[in-house]
């Protein structure tokens, strides 16, 4: 069954507690008082969960593919900036390589979903017809007869 909710989709729930682990990660004293780091951090790592609910509420498979894109290209941001911390002693090898690899197992999903929608004969709910609404054809009927007298 298809998710009905940004939130349902995997790719949004790794984004999510990974950055969360960014958030923990920027906290740490050294690392904390590197503010362009961090906040830029912080920020491509919001982008990457941000871009995945904003493309999936937009409703329609290639907007959500766009959104989806910008997403990849942000979690590959974060890995670039892990290097960095990294390089700067911020962070021990382990933590770092273990971020690297969970941000690059999220832009692989990414990238397996986008090839998915892509063929996907499904275009999103915005390109459905509504369904008729017996409330709203008689509330127009209403307004007609209305109008007529």
């Amino acid at each position: 069954m298809p998710e009905k909710t940004f939130e349902e989709l995997e790719i949004w729930k790794l984004a999510r507690s990974l950055t969360a682990k960014i958030y923990t990660l920027t906290k740490n004293k050294d690392f904390a008082k590197d503010f362009g780091l961090c906040n830029q951090m912080q920020r491509a790592s919001v982008s990457v969960m941000s871009n995945i609910a904003e493309g999936y509420e937009r409703g329609g498979n290639r907007e959500f593919i766009q959104f989806l894109s910008i997403a990849k290209g942000s979690c590959g941001e974060v890995r670039c900036q892990l290097y960095v911390a990294l390089d700067q002693g911020y962070i021990k090898r382990e933590e770092a390589e273990f971020l690297i690899d969970q941000h690059k197992k999220l832009s692989i999903m990414i990238f397996k979903f986008m090839e998915h929608l892509k063929g996907s004969r499904f275009k999103g709910q915005k390109y459905k017809s509504p369904k008729p609404d017996p409330e709203m054809e008689e509330f127009e009927a209403l307004l007609e007869s209305h109008l007529k007298k």
